[in-house]
């Protein structure tokens, strides 16, 4: 059955390669790009002469073609993601390529920022039920409004991702603040950032802002010929930067602001209370002028209730210097919390 998307929140995804270490890195998906070379181009574009120093072939099609794993090859590395104990999926690059996709039982798709306004592909994609991932390079707000729309009318279960697609991305381009906006657009589905800037810390602040997802390009030799190398992580860096979203996921913890156990040690030792400023007799109604507030010991009432004593009668004398206790002061109750 088809990975319920809730249990994907927070995946390392590596593309282009699949080898142990990325899952020794704590990547939780290793995502390659499928395509169906004739579904995705037409005749004119294949036989576009390609004469890039990344080219691998005297045409664009021949170049692609060198690059594109058969049906088979991506059986055996599904196979070998199973050993290595890492999900495996690929973007889908065309409509075939996701039936071919949907036939592998990937966990979720991927759909690439190419193809986020091809709403025939994201209806047919969405209509098959699997999980679903979309970046958003090269759109508008307003076409991410009606990629919304239509995936949700036919799909509950898919995240969108802040993406720009350039490679590799400076990082005056991020804009990382989509994020937010995304979050407010979309509330009810998980928002992600697929990366492609060079080092970690752009992605780490994703994670700080709240995305889920977390996607970037790994190859094992950034000088590699091939345009995405360059816009890629080395697996040290893949490491640091799982380690690091790890840390500020813990760190992000609870939005509820208390005195935490962990606190205590430090309220106890240098958390301050009311003191008396000067000798108040018992039976004396307080003033703020007789009161002050101090590290004390013993610990008296707590500094915030200062104002609240203002009026109230004590019950015994208290000396110069002295904390207020809780019981000394007439109608003031148990000792509030901290």
């Amino acid at each position: 059955a088809p990975l319920h998307f809730e249990t994907l929140l927070g995946i390392i995804f590596c593309i282009f390669f699949l080898y142990s270490p990325s899952q020794d890195c704590g990547a939780d998906c290793a995502k390659f790009q499928k395509s169906e070379l004739e579904y995705k181009f037409n005749k004119r574009a294949l036989e576009r002469p390609y004469t890039s120093k990344h080219s691998w072939g005297k045409t664009y099609g021949e170049h692609k073609h060198h690059l594109e794993f058969s049906h088979d090859q991506y059986r055996e590395l599904q196979k070998y993601a199973e050993e290595v104990g890492i999900f495996f999926t690929a973007s889908g690059m065309d409509e075939m390529a996701v039936d071919f996709l949907h036939e592998l039982n990937v966990p979720f798709f991927k759909v690439g920022s190419g193809d986020t306004n091809n709403f025939p592909y994201l209806e047919k994609t969405a209509k098959k039920g699997r999980p679903m991932v979309v970046s958003s390079g090269m759109q508008s707000m307003e076409t991410m409004r009606r990629v919304y729309k239509t995936v949700k009318e036919h799909n509950q279960n898919f995240a969108i991702l802040q993406c720009t697609s350039a490679y590799p991305l400076e990082p005056e381009d991020v804009n990382l603040r989509v994020i937010t906006e995304y979050q407010k657009e979309f509330p009810d589905i998980p928002i992600g950032y697929s990366g492609h800037e060079s080092g970690i810390s752009i992605s780490v602040a994703a994670v700080a802002l709240g995305a889920k997802v977390i996607e970037r390009h790994v190859t094992l030799d950034k000088t590699w010929k091939g345009s995405d190398h360059a816009a890629s992580l080395v697996p040290s860096e893949l490491s640091e930067l799982v380690r690091s979203i790890r840390l500020v996921e813990r760190a992000l913890g609870s939005s509820i602001k208390q005195m935490l156990p962990c606190e205590k040690p430090c309220h106890d030792k240098l958390g301050k209370s009311v003191v008396a400023k000067v000798n108040i007799p018992k039976g004396t109604t307080l003033t703020l002028d007789m009161l002050t507030v101090k590290v004390a010991e013993p610990m008296g009432i707590v500094a915030q209730d200062l104002s609240k004593l203002v009026g109230k009668k004590v019950l015994e004398d208290v000396e110069e210097d002295e904390g207020l206790m809780p019981e000394v002061v007439d109608s003031y109750g148990k000792k509030a919390k901290c």
